[in-house]
């Protein structure tokens, strides 16, 4: 069974999570009984299993323990799975003693070391090995000499607000001088020969599937002791044990290295798809970024085999798009600088509303030269840039909702559009839209607060409030989808102006001073369908990403089929 394991490292590896999965593969072949072969002359599990029931015995006998109460047979319909010869099955509380944290009030404790207290680990600090990070600190008089961690405890998280999350368990492996809380608790060994096993089986999926399977609760799960006392485990031979154990961290250790080669050869993958995305953005033109790309889809399905590399390429192409770079200037489109002035005089034909005048342009930054038809500008230089007004009223408070049919979106419903906003957050009736303002479907929306700089264009009419701003274009000819691939590409940017607070936000003015290159209106039609095309490639791309993982995770998955039967 491990040559199979073995053989097979790296399709296991390459499978999503592969490696973790790896992991809990490993363990649950360790407990199964299949990761080394038996030895006949082993001594039998269940001469171990008389031994600790005799010193069990014993101690009660000497009055150092209670008597404990019978516990349940195994029957054949308790065991999950048919363990080898010499092998057996026994209930924890059997072979265990299960003991309960330190209870204390919360003005007992103390985040520093004082006389006379004691460290007190707690659920945070459990995460397959055990972390002592910031325990908290009570009085010594609280806490009873079976309460201190011994090395070999495996302590377990017994409380939770996440049922994944309650049972988690990690082993001490070094002596520590104090305890545990009481949403914690102790599995201690009736004997040292079972250490070594505990630290695996309390890792193993069979533990945490059955583990979170008892977790019960109301907003906090619990895992009762009396349901760790019942808890099936299996025995292999003693000396077996010390081989699985052996025969574990060998392969552990395979892992360790597999996922350092892995992290290795995943950074220096990015590196070079990132060197290489760069050097596109050098073209000097559409002309010279046409021979880069075609000598760059030579090695398409060796550079971009990850879904960042190929969200990296997305980003590049449209960094690429705004530059003037994707496709060739036509010298008899009329310029840009002729676009804004055909702008001025439409608005000042048409609008009431002071605009930002065309002076104010020559004041934005340039942070790369454009081609000769292109001009640098502003979002309010060249449309609407408004914020939405609708009013912040309790969900509960019905007078704006009643009978709605106009959608309002928010903030998360923009950040969630991927290009087209398709879901709102609630309805307006027609109070609702008299007090805010309907924008019509194509609006590019972008946010302001929370989700700083998301944008997409609104797929139907709404209104949204003045955490989000609109822009429409003044001229319906400029596709409004050029503005919204801009702001892809200056999300960083205006991310930097927002303060460090809980609540990230930035302002209209901020928005209003971005630097915007701007095409002339034909080419801008070109840029977006050459967009369209060359995104519809990086979807291809990811497609074949998917099918291709699909098909290991498939493969892996029989291989673990065939290894745990």
């Amino acid at each position: 069974m491990t040559t199979l394991l073995t053989d097979n490292l790296p399709l296991l590896a390459g499978a999503p999570n592969g490696i973790k999965k790896l992991r809990e593969l490993i363990l649950e072949l360790a407990v199964r009984g299949k990761l080394v072969p038996q030895d006949p002359n082993d001594e039998p599990a269940n001469e171990l299993l008389k031994r600790i029931a005799e010193e069990k015995a014993q101690l009660v006998a000497e009055g150092k323990i209670k008597k404990q109460k019978p516990l349940a047979e195994i029957s054949e319909e308790d065991n999950p799975f048919e363990l080898p010869r010499k092998w057996e099955w026994v209930r924890l509380g059997e072979i265990a003693e299960i003991i309960r944290g330190v209870t204390y009030n919360k003005s007992d404790a103390s985040d520093a070391a004082l006389p006379e207290y004691a460290p007190l680990l707690r659920g945070n600090n459990i995460n397959r090995i055990l972390n002592f990070d910031r325990p908290v600190f009570v009085p010594k008089k609280l806490i009873s000499e079976q309460q201190y961690i011994r090395v070999g405890d495996i302590v377990i998280a017994m409380s939770s607000g996440s049922a994944d999350l309650v049972g988690k368990a990690a082993q001490a492996t070094a002596s520590f001088d104090g305890a545990f809380g009481a949403f914690c608790g102790v599995v201690r060994s009736r004997t040292s020969g079972l250490f070594e096993l505990f630290g695996l089986f309390f890792q193993t999926p069979l533990y945490r599937s059955r583990a979170a399977g008892h977790g019960k609760g109301i907003g906090i799960n619990n895992l009762q002791k009396s349901v760790l006392e019942t808890l099936e485990i299996p025995i292999p031979p003693l000396a077996e044990q010390h081989r699985i154990v052996a025969k574990v961290d060998e392969l552990m250790a395979l892992c360790d290295r597999l996922e350092t080669q892995q992290a290795d050869a995943e950074s220096a993958h990015a590196k070079l798809v990132q060197a290489l995305l760069d050097s596109l953005t050098q073209a000097r033109d559409a002309v010279d970024f046409a021979q880069s790309w075609q000598r760059l889809t030579a090695y398409f399905h060796t550079l971009f085999t990850t879904e960042s590399s190929i969200d990296a390429l997305k980003r590049t192409l449209l960094q690429l798009a705004v530059m003037g770079k994707l496709v060739p200037q036509d010298p008899s489109d009329e310029s840009a600088e002729k676009l804004l002035k055909r702008i001025s005089d439409h608005r000042s034909k048409y609008r009431e509303k002071k605009q930002k005048s065309l002076s104010d342009i020559s004041e934005v930054a340039k942070p790369f030269e454009l081609p000769s038809q292109w001009a640098w500008a502003t979002l309010p230089a060249i449309g609407e840039l408004a914020r939405g007004k609708s009013r912040h009223r309790p969900r509960n408070d019905s007078s704006l909702y009643a009978g709605g049919n106009v959608p309002l979106i928010q903030t998360g419903d923009v950040a969630r559009a991927n290009g087209v906003v398709k879901t709102h957050s609630a309805m307006y009736n027609a109070k609702g839209v008299e007090q805010s303002r309907l924008w019509p479907a194509g609006t590019m929306c972008i946010t302001i607060a929370a989700n700083i700089a998301d944008s997409a264009l609104l797929g139907f009419d709404a209104c949204f409030p003045d955490s989000v701003v609109g822009f429409i274009p003044d001229l319906p000819e400029l596709d409004v989808r050029y503005f919204e691939f801009f702001l892809r590409t200056a999300k960083t940017h205006l991310e930097a102006f927002a303060p460090s607070t809980a609540q990230k936000n930035i302002n209209l003015e901020i928005l209003g001073l971005l630097s915007v290159p701007l095409p002339p209106a034909k080419e801008v039609h070109r840029i977006v369908a050459k967009v369209d095309q060359l995104m519809a490639l990086c979807d291809q791309l990811k497609a074949r990403l998917t099918h291709a993982r699909q098909l290991n995770e498939q493969l892996a998955s029989t291989l673990v089929e065939q290894a745990v039967a």
